[in-house]
């Protein structure tokens, strides 16, 4: 996955000796100490990090700690006071206004907390309003198409021609993410998107928002306070405090390896068996593998006697699930007189489990498995297996 944005060493200092301000934070000050000398106030400092391409960042922290000013830090809505932000390799710090106005109309759209929508235009309307600012689209009749798609997109199409006022809130902001859509960006910044909805209608658009990234893998930073929303959406969450990114890792990583009590005080309580899948926890190593031209009676024998769950997958070159073998289907087949090996030999009541399963959809079908249980994901290739010690453990470290 390619590098989309790179921050490196940003600052941003509200108030008039910014320079005296980034001394003090370097000799280890605090914001609150640099407010009282200097009357500065520290927004975001020493920020580095990369955001990949395609992938769902989310930044998230305390009121205060720096999350909506870095969002906005990153199309220069505000200014850095210091460092370098890279959009595909440029820096944007150096733009002049012309190039960053092409930059945010070409490649860059935000959706805010606040719907926005004016209300005396149509949904389409609205729609169509990123395009027309962005002139990137010459003719209405082409914009209005675009727009049309977006609203499709978003489940609104046969609301086009309503205005605002007769959308629920839910609906208005499927709104504003259209209008966004339209101009169809490679980064789509969304800064408290779903918070101001009801929590069932916040779910809703969260799956919204999980659907239309599995369609178009666009580069999304989603500033969040909301934990069960970070972990949802996030491929990856940083964690600020302060102004400060403290962490930043997969929402596994951080749940196992908090990096301060700041960020363990925001992961208590969480439930675990939402957080990690099937794919966090099966290990490829866990049974032997062979591929199903290779699998006759004598070499199944060996491996099952060489591994410890007794059990051996078997995958074809293209690295695809083919079955397991254990001792019990293997002595049916020599029973039956089947000297062929292969898939033949395999086990059809072992079932793989889906690579996304959540752990607690995982526990009942491990338990109650007398081997372990192969994982495959989306495109049918072995992931590894999962054992009842590996899942124990998993959920001893989780604890």
């Amino acid at each position: 996955m390619d590098d989309k944005i790179v921050v490196d060493d940003v600052y941003k200092i509200f108030g008039p000796r910014p320079e005296v301000a980034r001394q003090m934070i370097r000799e280890g000050s605090d914001k609150d100490e640099i407010f009282a000398q200097t009357g500065n106030t520290v927004g975001v400092q020493q920020a580095s990090f990369t955001i990949r391409e395609g992938e769902t960042f989310v930044v998230m922290g305390l009121s205060g700690s720096g999350k909506s000013t870095m969002v906005r830090l990153l199309n220069r809505l505000i200014e850095p006071t210091y460092g370098t932000i890279r959009v595909d390799g440029q820096d944007i710090t150096q733009m002049s206004r012309a190039e960053l106005i092409r930059l945010r109309r070409r490649d860059m759209s935000m959706v805010f907390q606040s719907f926005a929508l004016m209300p005396h235009q149509t949904v389409l309307q609205n729609a169509m309003f990123g395009l027309e600012v962005a002139g990137t689209v010459a003719t209405r009749a082409e914009r209005r198409e675009r727009a049309l798609q977006a609203l499709e997109q978003v489940g609104l199409r046969a609301n086009a021609n309503s205005y605002p006022d007769e959308l629920s809130g839910g609906m208005k902001q499927r709104v504003g993410l259209a209008r966004a859509l339209a101009v169809n960006p490679s980064i789509l910044l969304m800064d408290e998107a779903f918070s101001a909805l009801d929590p069932l209608i916040r779910t809703q658009m969260q799956d919204e928002l999980i659907a239309l990234q599995r369609q178009e893998q666009r580069t999304i930073v989603f500033i969040s306070h909301d934990l069960d929303e970070a972990m949802r959406i996030g491929d990856r969450i940083a964690i600020m405090e302060q102004g400060r990114v403290v962490q930043i890792g997969t929402p596994q990583e951080i749940v196992i390896q908090p990096a301060n009590d700041y960020v363990r005080s925001f992961f208590q309580g969480v439930d675990v068996t939402q957080v990690f899948t099937a794919a966090d926890i099966a290990v490829a190593q866990t049974v032997p593998v062979l591929e199903p031209e290779a699998a006759t009676l004598q070499t199944i024998r060996e491996r099952l006697q060489q591994s410890a769950e007794h059990v051996v997958a078997l995958v074809d070159a293209q690295g695809h699930y083919q079955g397991m073998v254990t001792a019990d289907s293997l002595a049916r087949a020599a029973d039956a007189g089947d000297r062929g090996g292969g898939t033949a030999l395999a086990d059809p009541q072992i079932q793989p489990l889906e690579a996304e399963r959540a752990l607690d959809a995982l526990i009942g079908p491990v338990a109650g498995a007398a081997w372990a249980v192969p994982v495959v994901d989306a495109d049918g290739r072995y992931v590894g297996a999962i054992s009842k010690a590996s899942l124990l453990q998993t959920l001893d470290r989780a604890g």
